[in-house]
């Protein structure tokens, strides 16, 4: 199924739809929710999945995951082509409870432009029905990747770190944060961590690289990126990219 409206995979029956579609760079989804699960791939350029938890990146040739009835908005930071597995609760108990980006393998990839082309209510035990099947086990072992930036459950903390996340500083502290929140140190840090699983500078390093992988990928120099997020030089940055990513810069959106 190609150019499928969201509304439409809602009034589809079965325990699987499977859809494609391409968007141009600036494309906005606005927010809304499935009944069933979606697994979400971007076979070409880079996505933003916005959910009141967090934000997620995903980068060419990787997928989110979002469990059923999670609120979400999707942005396409570029052209993107990209491919959705709906699965239905019952099909999907066995796969995650929450949001992430994983690393999607070749197998999987074919997998999901196959089924693509494939009704969405296979009787079992056919060639459909095993596709799929197949699919959810790919999905299923598909490694975590580092690329979301939760927020706090607090309503002030998740408004505060939404505004760093669209425009982050190197030059903005904890202090900065605790005087504009009236919050001591003690408590911000408590809380923070609590809620997000991060302190705070970690936090404040994943929010930047983040928030550099749409300017990459609209062709942003390294050198300008790396000094605009308070780093000394563009191999420091690159550095750290490639420890956070496994690959440097230039290769992990060499697709886009």
């Amino acid at each position: 199924m190609r150019d499928v409206q969201p509304h439409e995979v809602e009034t589809t029956p079965g325990p699987f739809v499977a859809v494609g579609a391409r968007y141009g760079g600036g494309h906005h989804v606005a927010r809304h929710r499935h009944w069933r699960a979606q697994f979400l791939y971007a076979a070409e350029g880079v996505a933003l999945v916005d959910t009141d938890l967090g934000n997620w990146v995903v980068p060419p040739e990787r997928a989110v995951w979002i469990p059923a009835e999670v609120a979400h908005e999707v942005t396409m930071l570029a052209p993107v082509d990209l491919l959705s597995l709906y699965v239905a609760p019952s099909a999907a108990a066995a796969l995650p409870q929450a949001c992430r980006v994983v690393g999607v393998s070749a197998l999987t990839a074919s997998l999901l432009r196959e089924a693509a082309e494939l009704a969405p209510s296979p009787d079992p035990g056919t060639r459909e029905h095993l596709i799929y099947s197949l699919l959810l086990l790919e999905i299923g072992r598909a490694p975590e990747l580092p690329l979301n930036v939760p927020f706090p459950g607090d309503p002030r903390l998740a408004a505060r770190c939404r505004r760093y996340l669209e425009q982050p500083s190197p030059h903005q502290t904890i202090d900065d944060w605790c005087e504009e929140l009236a919050m001591s140190r003690r408590s911000f840090t408590r809380r923070f961590r609590a809620e997000t699983g991060f302190g705070f500078a970690a936090w404040c390093r994943q929010a930047c690289l983040l928030a550099a992988l749409p300017r990459l990928a609209a062709g942003v120099p390294i050198t300008t990126i790396a000094f605009d997020l308070g780093y000394d030089s563009a191999s420091a940055f690159a550095t750290m990219f490639r420890r956070t990513l496994g690959a440097a810069p230039s290769r992990f959106l060499a697709s886009v």
